[in-house]
Parts: C-alpha cells; sequence; structure tokens
C-alpha cells in the first residue's frame, strides 16, 4: 500500500507503474473518492465539534433554554448519523481502492508484458550432455519407487502425490542441508503457520487480487502459498528497534496453491502440485531504497550459491514489468535446468517492496531521529520442494537408471552416494 499523499502527489509515476504492469487500475477513481473521504471527514468532525458544544451548554442550561439546545442536539445527531453512514459506504470504496495501487517498479524493471518478456542477467552451470535416451523425472521416480503418482491421485485428487522411499528421505534431505546451508548467513529459523488470517494476506498483497488461487476454511481463514505471509505477519502491528535490524528469517511451513486457471498446465509430476513445501528467506530493514537493493541482491545470491553447491545448472532473469506482483519493486527468477523439456523452470523468486506491505501490515520503528517510520520488506524462496527434485533427478540421472546424489547431501541421505533399483 503506497501513502495517500504520495498517490496525489505523484499521481503519473502511479499511472505509469500501472502501465508498467500491466494493471487495470484508475487513479483518478481513487483521488475522487478520497476528495469525497475528506469532504465527509470534516463534515462529520464538525458535527461532533456541534455535539460536544451543545453538551457542554446544556450542563449550564436551565429552562426554554435547555430545551432549545436539546432540540438542536437532535438535530445535530441526526445530520451525524447521516454524514457516519455516508462516509462508511466512501471509505469501504476508498479503501478497496487503496488496495489496488500498485507500488512503483524500480528504473532498472525491463518492459514486458509476460514472464515470456524477462532478462536472462546470468547463466551457471554445464548443460549436461546424455550418451543414454534420458527420462523425466516422472518415470526415474516411478522406476526407483520414489514417486506413486496415481495413487496420490486416488488419495489427494487432481495434483495429488506420493514421495517414498527415497524420494521421502531426499526431500528431508534438502530441508536439511538447506537449514545449515542458509542459517549459516545469520538467519533465524522459523516453523510458520500454513493456515492464517485474512490480514496476514491482506498485509503481504496476495488479496484481494489472489483470493482465486487460496484455499479458505468454513472458518474463513486461509491455507497460505508461502512461509512469507505468516512470517510477515509475526510483527504486525508492532513498533520495533532500529538497532535489531536487519531482521532476518529462515521460515519453513507447508504450502498450499489451488493453481486456479492452471488446469492444462503441468499436469503431470511434481512441477505444478496443491501441496508442497518450502523454505522462505524473509528480511525486514530500515526504510532505505539503498538497504532494500543491498539485500535483494544478497537474498538472491543466497540462493544462487545454494542451487550452485548441488550442481544443478541454472540462469537468473530478472522480471519484467508485466511479470511483477501488485507490491514488488523488482524481482528475480532464478530457474533450473530440465532436461527433458529442454529448458529452465522457476525455483525461486526474490522480490522486494519498499514499504509497501509494512505498510499494510503497520510494522514500524523508530529512526535515529526518534520518527516512527514504516520498515521495509524483502523475500526470496530458498529451496522449494518437490519441484527442486524434478531438475535434481533429470540433470544426475545415469544410463543405468540411477540417480547420483549431490556430495553435500550425502551425509543427509545416510552416507548415501546413488539412488539405484534395489
Amino acid at each position: 500500500m503506497l501513502d495517500i499523499k504520495f498517490i496525489r502527489e505523484n499521481k503519473e509515476l502511479v499511472e505509469m507503474a500501472s502501465k508498467k504492469k500491466r494493471l487495470d487500475f484508475d487513479v483518478n477513481k481513487l483521488i475522487e473518492a478520497d476528495d469525497k473521504r475528506k469532504t465527509l471527514l470534516t463534515k462529520v468532525e464538525e458535527k461532533r465539534a456541534e455535539q460536544n458544544q451543545a453538551s457542554q451548554e446544556i450542563v449550564r442550561a436551565s429552562g426554554p433554554e435547555r430545551a432549545d439546545i436539546l432540540e438542536k442536539m437532535k438535530f445535530v445527531k441526526e445530520e451525524l448519523s447521516k454524514s457516519e453512514e455516508e462516509l462508511k459506504i466512501v471509505m469501504k470504496d476508498w479503501q478497496m481502492l487503496m488496495l489496488q495501487v500498485p507500488n512503483i517498479p524500480d528504473i532498472s524493471v525491463p518492459e514486458g508484458a509476460s514472464d515470456a518478456d524477462n532478462k536472462e542477467v546470468k547463466r551457471w552451470g554445464t548443460i549436461p550432455k546424455f550418451d543414454f535416451e534420458p527420462k523425466s523425472h516422472i518415470e526415474i521416480m516411478q522406476n526407483l519407487d520414489m514417486a506413486d503418482f496415481e495413487r496420490g491421485t486416488k488419495v489427494a485428487g487432481f495434483r495429488g502425490y506420493f514421495l517414498k522411499n527415497d524420494g521421502a528421505l531426499l526431500s528431508f534431505a534438502i530441508w536439511q542441508y538447506a537449514y545449515n546451508f542458509f542459517l549459516s548467513r545469520g538467519f533465524t529459523s522459523m516453523i510458520v503457520p500454513s493456515l492464517v488470517r485474512k490480514e496476514s494476506l491482506m498485509g503481504t498483497g496476495f488479496l484481494p487480487q489472489g483470493e482465486e488461487d487460496l484455499y479458505k476454511t468454513q472458518d474463513g481463514e486461509y491455507l497460505a502459498g508461502t512461509a512469507e505471509v505468516a512470517t510477515m505477519g509475526y510483527h504486525m502491528d508492532e513498533v520495533l528497534d532500529k538497532k535489531d535490524f536487519p531482521k532476518k528469517y529462515l521460515s519453513f511451513s507447508p504450502c498450499f496453491r489451488r493453481e486456479a486457471g492452471s488446469h492444462a498446465k503441468d499436469v503431470k509430476g511434481l512441477i505444478r502440485v496443491h501441496e508442497f513445501f518450502k523454505v522462505e528467506q524473509v528480511v525486514l530493514c530500515e526504510a532505505s531504497h539503498e538497504e532494500s537493493v543491498k539485500y535483494h541482491e544478497e537474498l538472491n545470491r543466497n540462493t544462487e550459491e545454494f542451487v550452485e553447491s548441488l550442481g544443478i545448472p541454472y540462469h537468473t532473469v530478472v522480471n519484467c514489468g508485466g511479470d511483477l506482483g501488485l507490491g514488488q519493486v523488482k524481482k528475480y527468477d532464478i530457474e533450473l535446468w530440465v532436461p527433458l523439456e529442454n529448458t529452465y523452470r522457476e525455483i525461486s523468486s526474490a522480490s522486494y517492496f519498499h514499504d509497501f506491505q509494512t505498510r499494510r501490515l503497520n510494522i514500524r520503528y523508530k529512526d535515529d531521529s526518534g520518527k516512527t517510520t514504516y520498515a521495509h520488506s524483502l523475500n526470496s524462496t530458498a529451496a522449494p520442494t518437490p519441484r527442486i527434485l524434478v531438475s535434481l533427478v533429470e540433470n544426475f540421472q545415469q544410463a543405468d537408471g540411477s540417480v547420483k546424489i549431490p556430495e553435500v547431501l550425502v551425509p543427509y541421505m545416510n552416507g548415501k552416494h546413488e539412488i539405484s533399483r534395489k
């Protein structure tokens, strides 16, 4: 969420952001609603002042004068009630429009309408060249009894899956290794709720626009699609101490996405599933563009180095305007090589938001002058499972059908160097 004063003073900038992000937002409609809001607020405050004055006068009045004041108070009360009802309606419209205002993308964000227009900024690793006919992760994992997709569908429905034997062990190995890898970089570890209240999703920007992709409970709560949501909600409505910045959290949670509108995409295997697990990096820092840029690069590099330590080829792209979310200032995607598709697949996103999320969540701190200021927020995927298994097993498959285990994972796989038929 942007400050309304900033929006009014930078109307052209907000219009540019809407255009660059390919969003249909009318800033003039918001300004009109804000004008109505301010007019009604003034009217309500005036009527309340009249009511207060009349209340003071009635104490000193007597007889006919008291009756006149009471009649006047009755009229003022009716007018106040009417204005307050009007204000409620206008405030509701104003708040909904405020939630649709896009954050201003960084000047370095490229133009483009979709992920097809994202720009590659880095490429790492050697694309494997097989001297045999390579198999897909689905065939590999079924042959090695690492996964069961048929029973997954039987039990959980569309996109259901079971990981079993070395498939399950490999997931645990990745989680354990990821925690050791990232915690060495100064993070505080947390296991966070997946079941979250609406406020945290509104605060992080996943609502109201993304509701169709969320699972909702009968109690009105939601299942989050990332640990970022609960982690950001952790400090909601708090005033933090600047000396504690940056606050760096490494959060783990089960995650859920309906994948609404994606029924024809990646219907088989582990690329696009409804239930998965993520280790997420989340940072709160002081309100400085330079600090946000610094930590954005740091978080993204953390994940790049994690992938490099596994030995999986990848490239990094900077997302174009049309592939940015409502609140993101800038975003990098790290995409891993998938041999059977002969392409890279997104495995991690690193984003910074300035104070877009913290304004919604009311996360503040006192700066050096004692002024209360909204913090800046950032996040980046550290390790998503089971999607990362797709690239891992396909890139490390061997001619005999086995899968070589990256050396860094061997200690977490009970010393096993490969997964093979028993």
